[in-house]
């Protein structure tokens, strides 16, 4: 009788335990099913539902037809500009990201070393990331206008013939570019925090060592901050593989149509194709000639690049990691 009721007191403590585990995993999911149902109805069903139609033809209008690899076969054949738009994409990943990036973090590391007016300033830096995309690009093509623009007509005080700007192909790109670093001030406040934030004993430290400015960089700010320098080099990439509102407006305004969404096809790019980017070339497939099928071959393989890449980013920083940081 003891040998039974102690292997039933063992077997009692033992249930007590796994309905204790059920139920808070039962109330960790019920508090987790608003967020998890988002995630399936808005991110898990239009990638799958993208997947699919991107081997069918679809116009939103019939039925999906399945045709296999055939948009895949004309998106790497055939289409002859989506080799264009995406050399212009891939041109501001690799040039927009890094010069943006720079210059916020150039201007964080002199307000984290102002004395005075230091609040002044980060308000200054900070306003232009408020004003709307389409304001600030009609204000920058009106600034930079070739011909009544007030920054040419500044350069040919000093003899300087300006030039062209978003009228251009060889200067569009750069444009935006300017614009970049107008508007870069969400990024500066992040690494200013992030600045504020270094130990001034590990600088004395560096000091007492004999390092110089540059080596402290190096071997001080840039390992502090790097986990924050690779989250706004992650997300810039984001931005920049998706570039669409400024490159879409400044085409559009610079040729002297304001309306954007009609006839955005005989406006495409403006000038000659410098500033279509791909997911501009992705809407007017899609919403523009209504090839839904086609669209989604092209957001599919949008996704996977990006993919790649930012994974490449995460395995080439690793700086969420101490013995990650740079």
């Amino acid at each position: 009788m003891t040998s039974t009721a102690l292997r039933e007191g063992r077997a009692a403590t033992a249930v007590r335990p796994s309905r204790a585990r059920t139920k808070r995993n039962l109330v960790t999911l019920a508090l987790l099913a608003p967020a998890l149902l988002g995630l399936v109805i808005f991110f898990v069903y239009p990638l799958v539902a993208s997947v699919y139609y991107s081997f069918t033809r679809f116009d939103l209008v019939s039925a999906p037809q399945w045709i296999g690899l055939r948009n895949y076969q004309y998106l790497f054949t055939q289409d002859p500009n989506v080799w264009e738009a995406t050399l212009n994409t891939l041109w501001f990943v690799v040039i927009w990201v890094p010069v943006k990036v720079a210059f916020a973090l150039l201007i964080a590391g002199l307000l984290a070393r102002a004395r005075r007016a230091s609040g002044f300033w980060r308000t200054v830096f900070y306003l232009p990331a408020l004003v709307p995309p389409v304001a600030s690009v009609v204000a920058f093509v009106f600034l930079f206008n070739p011909g009544t623009g007030p920054v040419n007509q500044i350069l040919k005080v000093f003899g300087i013939q300006g030039p062209l700007w978003f009228n251009d192909p060889a200067w569009s790109k750069p444009s935006l570019v300017l614009l970049g670093v107008w508007v870069m001030g969400d990024i500066m406040i992040i690494f200013l925090a992030a600045l504020l934030d270094v130990s001034k004993e590990q600088y004395e430290a560096a000091s007492l060592d004999g390092a110089n400015g540059l080596q402290k960089v190096r071997y001080v700010t840039l390992p502090s901050i790097a986990p924050v320098l690779l989250f706004s080099v992650v997300t810039g990439v984001i931005a920049a593989i998706q570039y669409f509102t400024e490159a879409a407006v400044a085409s559009g305004v610079a040729s002297g149509k304001a309306v954007i969404g009609e006839g955005i096809s005989n406006n495409l790019g403006y000038p000659d194709g410098s500033l279509l980017t791909y997911t501009q070339w992705l809407y007017v497939r899609g919403f523009g000639t209504y090839q839904l099928g086609y669209a989604s071959a092209l957001a599919v393989l949008l996704f996977v690049v990006a993919a790649v890449i930012l994974i490449l980013l995460l395995r080439r920083f690793k700086a969420f990691t101490p013995e990650g940081a740079l």
